[in-house]
């Protein structure tokens, strides 16, 4: 079993903590609740040939990614950028912290997530991400709408990519 650490971060609300336990706890609280510093969880992915554990580290919401503790971001293996798709302010900046990520923590892979899909009207899903073309994979924590495949695919760009 190899182990990684994955990174998440983005601007406040976006559902980051949703995002995460949904994935590890297979829940979703209507409940706000806000991260200070960092909160740390792990889950186990099984690859065809690989078993990876997944340690998650949970960061508190910035709108600039540069005040993210460095301490926190050390020793990553992937980020994975989180924004709000009902909130354009939460995307404005992205490809500006990508920069500075890439540049401060080397060339690892950032998956960058747009959330709250549920909330987009029925049947825009498809026009919205063409019109944000710069997001990897658009996700609904609420729902679990492509949250367990947007962790796996971390996965499996760090265990059959080599980072």
């Amino acid at each position: 079993m190899v182990a990684k650490k994955i990174v998440i971060v983005g601007s406040f609300g976006v559902g980051k903590t949703s995002l995460i336990r949904r994935f590890v706890e297979e829940e979703f609280s209507e409940e706000y609740k806000v991260t200070i510093g960092v909160h740390i969880l792990k889950k186990t992915v099984e690859l065809k040939d690989e078993t990876v554990n997944l340690i998650i580290w949970d960061t508190e919401g910035t709108d600039e990614v540069e005040n993210i503790r460095k301490a926190y971001l050390l020793g990553t293996h992937g980020f994975v950028y989180v924004c709000d798709l009902t909130r354009p302010k939460t995307y404005e900046h992205i490809e500006e912290h990508k920069i500075y990520l890439r540049k401060n923590f080397g060339n690892i892979p950032i998956i960058c997530v747009g959330n709250k899909s549920d909330l987009l009207p029925k049947g825009s899903i498809a026009e919205k991400k063409e019109e944000l073309f710069f997001l990897d994979i658009l996700v609904s924590a609420k729902e679990g709408n492509n949250v367990a495949r947007l962790f796996e695919k971390m996965a499996k760009i760090l265990i059959y990519k080599g980072t």
